[in-house]
């Protein structure tokens, strides 16, 4: 295996899938997060790392955040956001964790590589990430990489690039998210 070819491939693979994103779209999740005060997220396996990666950069920004697997994660209420990574779209549990929050009366926003299988139908707003995800079905970019690598790696850049917009579009810095960091490591 040659490096040097493989990261070039992933680069493009990734390049691929950020020119086909609907930035309309990312701009409504973003609104969805400056009008919540409360935002609860999960994800499992590889894009559950990168969704909990964006849950603490969502803290740093300033927003009450709870990652949904903590013993100290509150009910959720009537006008909070829960945002679900699900690349396939159909991952049992998270469809019916989904369902609870729909009774719970809180804004649903699920980032998929699927849209158009059941949990969408249950979110208020779906954002597509068209990379190769995992069982996925759809018209989404190609991958050389095994299973849902391209959609993992695509998370993490997309969250990464929300929190600098959102901080961009505010007066949010990035030294006041820096104080929110945990200071006892």
């Amino acid at each position: 295996m040659k490096f040097n070819l493989v990261y070039k491939t992933i680069l493009e693979e990734l390049d691929q899938v950020f020119e086909r994103i609907d930035y309309k779209d990312i701009e409504h999740l973003m609104d969805m997060i400056n009008k919540s005060d409360r935002i609860f997220l999960m994800g499992v396996g590889r894009e559950g790392l990168a969704t909990r990666a964006f849950a603490m950069r969502l803290m740093h920004y300033g927003k009450e955040v709870h990652w949904c697997w903590d013993d100290t994660t509150p009910a959720v209420r009537k006008d909070d956001l829960f945002i679900f990574t699900s690349g396939s779209g159909e991952i049992g549990h998270i469809h019916y964790v989904v369902n609870e929050i729909k009774k719970a009366g809180a804004n649903i926003a699920l980032i998929t590589g699927v849209p158009d299988r059941k949990t969408a139908e249950l979110a208020d707003f779906v954002l597509w990430v068209p990379a190769s995800v995992y069982k996925g079905k759809d018209n989404v970019v190609p991958s050389i990489q095994p299973m849902g690598n391209l959609f993992e790696q695509s998370l993490f850049i997309l969250f990464d690039m929300i929190i600098m917009s959102l901080v961009d579009n505010s007066e949010t810095t990035f030294e006041e998210m820096s104080n929110r960091h945990r200071n006892f490591e």
